[in-house]
This record gives C-alpha cells, structure tokens and sequence, in this order.
C-alpha cells in the first residue's frame, strides 16, 4: 500500500463551491465563498490561467495581479483537465458524482477509450453521461434567467449540451467581444448569472507554450477587457474570474514513450487520461480480485520505474485519496483507471506503441496534481471585492 500519495481536505475550496456560492449570493444568503448578495453576477472562466503562471506574469497583467489576495486562489480539483473540471463548475459537484473523469476515458458501454470533449455518441449522451443536474437548470427551474457566453462553434457541442444545459447560450467572437455581450445582458436588469469562457489561453500554451511570447500578448489583452469591464460595474453587480486548471511547460526531453517498456503495459486493454495523468484499464472481464491484484502488480511496476517522477496510485488508493472527490459512486468507478499515473516532475507519459505520436507537439500540458496545475485564481470584482 502506498502512503505517500497526495491527499484532497474534504473541506477544501474547490471549482465545485464557485457557481453554487453564486445561486445562494443571488438570494442573500450564506455561501461557501462568503460572497455577499449580489442582483447579477458574471462568471469569466479563463481555460488555462493557473495562479502560479499569473503572479510569474503579473507586470504584464496588473489589473488582475492586483486582485490577487490570500483568499484569491482556490483548488480545480482532479483531474486537471477541461473536461473535468468544467463539469465541476457548472455542477457544484466533484468527478466522482458528475462522472467526466479525463480527457480520455473508457465508456463501457463502447469497450473503448473516448474523448470527453467531442467523442458524443450514442454510447455516451450528453444527458446521461454527465449525470448531475447543471447550476443552470436549478436557477431555470427557479425563474432566474442564466446566459452562457462563448465561441460560437461551442453552441451546440456536445460538451455544451452535457454541462451548460440549462442556460441559453450566447456566441460571441473575440474576448472583447465577449465581455462586451455580458454588458449587455446586465444592462437587460433583474437577478442573472453569466458564464463567461476564454478559451484562449489554453489554446496558446498547447501549442506555444505558456512562457511564449503569443500566450503573454493574449494576457495582456485579457487584462485590459477585463480591466475595462470591471470599470463599468454597478450596484448589486459581481464579478468572479477563475480558471479550470494552470498549465506546464513538458520540453521533448521530458517525453516517457512507456509502451515500450513491457512490464509498464503488461495486462493493459485502454490506456487513457492525459500525457500527465494516464490512466490505465485492464481487461474488464477479470473478476475483482484478479483485477485488484493484477493493478498492483502494474502500479509496482510504474513505482518501480516512474516513482521518482510520478504519483502512481490503483482506483481504489485514488479513491481513498479523495482524488475524485469525497464520493464516487459505483457508476462512476469503471470510467475510472484501474491504475494511475501523475506526472510530479516535467515529464509527459506517451504509449507510443504502433508509432502512435498524438499529442507529442504540445508544449503546455496539464491534468496532475501539482500546485502549477491545480492552483486557480478566484478574483473577486464589484460587489464582491468589497
């Protein structure tokens, strides 16, 4: 049994308390965040935007470096991944409950690994997939008008329709653009919540890096909307920015091809997850004790060639940990990885098998448990500054 694996506080802030503090500050009352009652609230989810990544960077972001206080930083959450975590803000519940466990992860039902950002089918709806009712659909069914503000190719996504039901969504091009649609819908008065995604960010340090010149130029632009945004706030209006998860920079050195090693894939049916946190799925035929003594033969394995590098934990010690959050429910178990592997030091974990070279041109990566990948900000504005 391992005993070093990072732990999760039950009581720990996290991307689930955010939307749900909302909903209770637009009726007054008290919420996890201690925010203060509020008519209309925006919510500006910045893909990418780690704490860390923002105070190395914060000369070329002063507005927002500014609101950066010792209450300004909460926890994504597990997996620190888009999907993930999303799911989390927009549900006020954890992986566990919502049931988006990775980037990649295996859907029973289709015996494959599929992408939870576009891979809908009828093996895996939207509606059913994501299985807790959305923050927006509770202030609907309550008569409080909600909005969804984002790239109009996101309208009628898959991911959109599992996680943002409920609110009506609202397309808007650049980031201006989309604070600028906020202001709109705010100046339509009465109570309202806004959703706000920046997806940008996220996109450049894939691809650029997050230490790039590309991604601090779109930083800097973020800033001065939202510098000039928070300028026109009234009475009675709030405004939160966080972000689902930071970023890392992995050069190609840092590549670990493991499907080469036997002993690394051995028994392995699907491997899926993110290049910073594999997950690894045995054969589902296996009866539970072959399984949970083939997943510990396999995690001793990584422990004895990655744990220098990497947290390697079964299902069952992640669950333990609270990685998915304090519940996960017997549904949500086989989405989960028989085995684990999160990456603690700059490295990214590639199967590599078949010439299979996916995703080996990124340079920002995420999905662990490090603090640069976990660490979000949760900048407080108008009303709630105060």
């Amino acid at each position: 049994m391992v005993t070093m694996l990072p732990t999760r506080a039950v009581g720990e802030l996290t991307l689930a308390d955010v939307l749900p503090s909302c909903t209770r500050a637009l009726d007054g009352e008290p919420n996890p965040l201690e925010l203060p009652a509020a008519e209309r609230i925006l919510v500006v989810l910045v893909d990418g935007l780690g704490t860390a990544a923002l105070r190395a960077r914060a000369g070329h972001a002063r507005t927002l470096a500014a609101a950066l206080t010792r209450r300004s930083s909460l926890v994504s959450g597990f997996p620190t991944t888009t999907a993930a975590a999303l799911s989390s803000l927009t549900t006020g519940t954890r992986p566990g409950e919502h049931g988006i466990v990775g980037y990649t992860a295996l859907v029973p039902a289709a015996g494959a690994v599929v992408n939870q950002l576009s891979g809908w089918s009828d093996d895996m709806l939207p509606a059913t997939w994501q299985r807790r009712p959305t923050v927006f659909e509770q202030l609907r069914d309550a008569g409080i008008p909600t909005n969804t503000i984002g790239p109009a190719k996101y309208a009628s996504s898959g991911l959109t329709q599992a996680i943002l039901r409920g609110a009506e969504y609202v397309p808007a091009g650049s980031i201006a653009e989309r604070f600028a649609a906020a202001r709109r819908l705010f100046d339509q008065g009465g109570r309202r919540l806004v959703y706000l995604y920046v997806p940008e960010l996220d996109q450049l340090a894939h691809a650029k890096g997050w230490e790039s010149d590309r991604w601090l130029a779109t930083l800097e632009t973020l800033d001065q909307v939202y510098g000039g945004f928070v300028s026109q706030l009234r009475r009675g209006e709030g405004l939160l920015l966080t972000a689902d998860h930071g970023v890392v920079d992995v050069p190609a050195t840092g590549h670990v091809l493991f499907g080469e090693v036997p002993s690394l894939v051995e028994g392995v049916a699907h491997v899926g997850g993110d290049p910073r946190c594999v997950q690894l799925y045995l054969d589902p035929s296996l009866s539970v004790p072959d399984a949970r003594a083939a997943a510990d033969r396999l995690a001793d394995a990584w422990r004895a060639a990655e744990g220098s590098r990497a947290w390697i934990a079964t299902r069952d010690e992640a669950i333990a940990a609270g990685w998915f959050g304090p519940e996960v429910d017997d549904e949500v178990r086989p989405r989960i990885g028989d085995v684990i592997v999160a990456a603690r030091k700059l490295v990214a974990y590639y199967d590599g098998r078949g010439g299979d070279t996916a995703g080996q041109s990124m340079i920002g990566q995420h999905g662990s448990l490090t603090d640069e990948e976990t660490m979000v900000p949760l900048l407080r504005a108008g009303v709630f500054a105060r």
